[in-house]
């Protein structure tokens, strides 16, 4: 059991919606001034800068929209609730850095191709790109730090977003000073370099997320970590077929409990209630169902071949009312070894005798493993017809 402090959804949604808003702040002004800048210092990579700078507006919105969605409650659309809205996000935002940074790229070319025609760069580009490394760097520190805090995934990624503008920013800069000195190719090719930075980010953040809308499973870590808490569960015999899907930055759980094959279904029920409700309190789980099995399914036969209860019933009560016995009550197990039965019997008279009965040449016509039977002291009322493990 991971010992690390549940994070609640609305402080995600808080501290998304504040770092998101600082970051919409940062990035306005940083846009306008790179632009405008660019154009008139005849800087490519400080206006490709810009646009990048404008793609992580466009970034922030998305976030803003995924998070005010993705917190909402389970409805009869979204069953187990909205948190792949924020996987949707991280997705979108992927597709949109690689088509800004084939962008980027298609013009750096067309400027490297005619080289004669790009002007001298104005100092002031070289100002304000050292202005943005600054803000852009402060912005992923500030954004990162608070991502980690909440452990979102979505919020990591925008963090990172940041840090490849900073690192962008001090390509565009060099490129700037390289300008300055005479050598003009420097500029073209530091804002190719951003836009192919900005590509590979857009394609990690996309593969990353289209994985998780792929039903990816937890790491074998943390998925050890479920198997010990569900192993230790009072009652649990062992787990299989324990398998994890990411929805956002939690995970659905389904599992295969064992337990022990004689005891009633409530009892079977609430120790998959237990194990579930430990499962709950791990803040990696957003959810968990748990199937009971009193043996190991994925190694034994299948017992679908063997007959219904009601079958098995009325094979009862006909070959022993040859013998004056009414049959009370029947308690069946389905195992891989055979079905075993333990029948409650009532003498109908006098006559009526239990010693007489061959349990065994009534097991092999019945087609079971075993056959107990009980004497019932006094008559009990059956339940009625299939209700349960003691219906007859």
């Amino acid at each position: 059991m991971s010992s690390t402090t549940a994070i609640s959804p609305s402080d995600k949604q808080r501290v998304a919606r504040k770092t998101t808003l600082v970051s919409v702040g940062v990035n306005s002004v940083l846009v306008v001034l790179q632009i405008a800048v660019g154009v008139f210092a005849h800087s490519q990579a400080l206006i490709a800068d810009g646009i990048h700078s404008l793609s992580d507006l466009v970034a922030d919105f998305v976030v803003l929209f995924a998070n005010r969605h993705s917190g909402a409650k389970p409805d009869a659309d979204h069953n187990y609730g909205h948190s792949r809205y924020e996987t949707v996000a991280s997705l979108f935002l992927g597709a949109l850095l690689i088509a800004v940074g084939v962008g980027m790229l298609a013009r750096a070319g067309t400027r490297i191709a005619n080289l004669s025609d790009i002007p001298p760069v104005h100092a002031s580009a070289l100002a304000v790109a050292v202005l943005v490394l600054v803000s852009k760097e402060a912005l992923f520190r500030y954004m990162l730090r608070e991502a980690q805090r909440v452990r979102s995934a979505m919020l990591i990624a925008n963090a990172w977003h940041a840090r490849s503008d900073a690192a962008s920013s001090l390509v565009v800069a060099i490129g700037i000073v390289g300008s300055l000195m005479g050598v003009r190719l420097l500029d073209p090719i530091a804002a190719a370099i951003v836009g192919f930075m900005v590509a590979r980010m857009g394609w990690v953040f996309g593969w990353d997320a289209l994985q998780d809308l792929s039903d990816r499973a937890l790491d074998e870590a943390t998925t050890a970590d479920l198997r010990t808490t569900l192993v230790g569960t009072p009652g649990v015999l062992d787990v299989h077929e324990l398998r994890t899907r990411k929805t956002g930055d939690l995970a659905l759980v389904d599992a295969h409990i064992l337990v022990n094959p004689l005891i009633s279904v409530s009892e079977g029920h609430y120790i998959a209630e237990m194990a579930r409700a430990r499962l709950l309190k791990d803040p990696r789980v957003l959810d968990a169902l748990i199937h009971v099995d009193p043996e190991d399914d994925m190694h034994v036969r299948s017992v679908a071949n063997l007959p219904p209860r009601s079958e098995v019933a009325n094979a009862l009560r006909e070959a022993l009312a040859a013998h004056g016995v009414r049959v009370e009550a029947v308690t069946l197990h389905y195992l891989s070894t055979g079905l075993e039965i333990q029948v409650v019997l009532v003498a109908q008279s006098e006559a009526g005798r239990l010693d007489g009965i061959d349990m065994q040449t009534l097991a092999r016509k019945l087609g079971a493993s075993k056959v107990e039977a009980v004497q019932a002291a006094t008559p009990v009322k059956a339940p009625a017809e299939g209700s349960g493990p003691a219906g007859a």
